[in-house]
C-alpha cells in the first residue's frame, strides 16, 4: 500500500477559516488505527470563526475549546448531545479561536470497517445482516466520526501532522464549491458559512 502523505501545518496556516473550510474540500481524511486505515475524501464542512454566535469560542475560552485557540491544524473534537462527537479542525493564529467543522465523507478506503463499527454504534452488531449503504456510511459529522473511530481520548488537541487521524492533499482538483447556511445550529444560522462540493451524493443533507 502507498503510504498516504499527509499536508503539512502550513497548508492549515495558510488561509483564513473561511477559505480554508474551502480548501479542505476534496482533501482525504485518514484515520490510521490499530484496526485498519479509514478514509474518505471531504465533501462538507462548515466554519465557525471567533465573531460568530454559533463558535464556540464566541466571546469565552474553556478549557473545553483550548484546541480551538491552538495552532491551525490542531484538531479539535467535541461530544454533541452526549452521544456523539464531531471533528474540526483549528483554523486561526494562536489565541484565537477558530475551526473547520469536517460535516462529510465519501468514503474510499475501509468501507467494511466503517460498516461495522457503525452496527456497533447502532446496536445491530457486526454482523448484522442489513447494510448501511455506503453514501451513509459518513453523511454527518456524527456518523463519520464513528465511521472513522475519531474519539477525543486519542485525537483532541493533537496537531494534525503528529496524529494517527490526518488529512491528505486533494484527490479532486478544483470542485465546484456551493456556499451556503450551516446546519444543527440555532444562531447565526443565516450565515453562508457551510461548502460543500457540488452534486456530491455523499453530503449530510442536499
Amino acid at each position: 500500500m502507498i503510504k498516504k502523505k499527509k499536508l503539512p501545518l502550513s497548508f492549515f496556516q495558510a488561509y483564513d477559516t473561511l477559505t480554508l473550510a474551502q480548501k479542505l474540500l476534496g482533501c482525504e481524511l485518514v484515520h490510521d488505527s490499530p484496526d485498519g486505515i479509514t478514509a474518505g475524501i471531504i465533501v462538507e464542512t462548515e466554519a465557525y470563526l471567533s465573531d460568530d454566535p454559533a463558535c464556540h469560542a464566541y466571546q469565552r475560552r474553556t478549557p473545553r475549546t483550548e484546541p480551538m485557540y491552538a495552532a491551525a491544524g490542531t484538531i479539535y473534537v467535541y461530544l454533541i448531545y452526549g452521544i456523539y462527537q464531531c471533528v474540526n479542525v483549528a483554523s486561526n493564529r494562536e489565541g484565537i479561536g477558530e475551526a473547520v467543522l469536517i460535516r462529510a465523507l465519501q468514503p474510499t478506503q475501509g468501507m467494511d470497517l466503517m460498516q461495522m463499527r457503525r452496527k456497533m454504534k447502532m446496536n445491530r452488531g457486526a454482523s448484522a445482516q442489513k447494510e448501511i449503504g455506503v453514501k451513509h456510511l459518513c453523511n454527518g459529522p456524527g456518523k463519520l466520526v464513528v465511521a472513522m473511530n475519531i474519539n477525543s481520548i486519542n485525537h483532541n488537541n493533537k496537531l494534525l501532522t503528529e496524529s494517527s487521524l490526518f488529512i491528505t492533499p486533494s484527490v479532486t482538483p478544483d470542485p465546484e464549491i456551493i456556499a451556503t447556511t450551516r446546519i444543527g445550529i440555532n444562531v447565526g444560522k443565516d450565515l453562508p458559512y457551510r461548502f460543500l462540493i457540488k452534486n456530491s451524493e455523499f453530503l449530510s443533507r442536499k
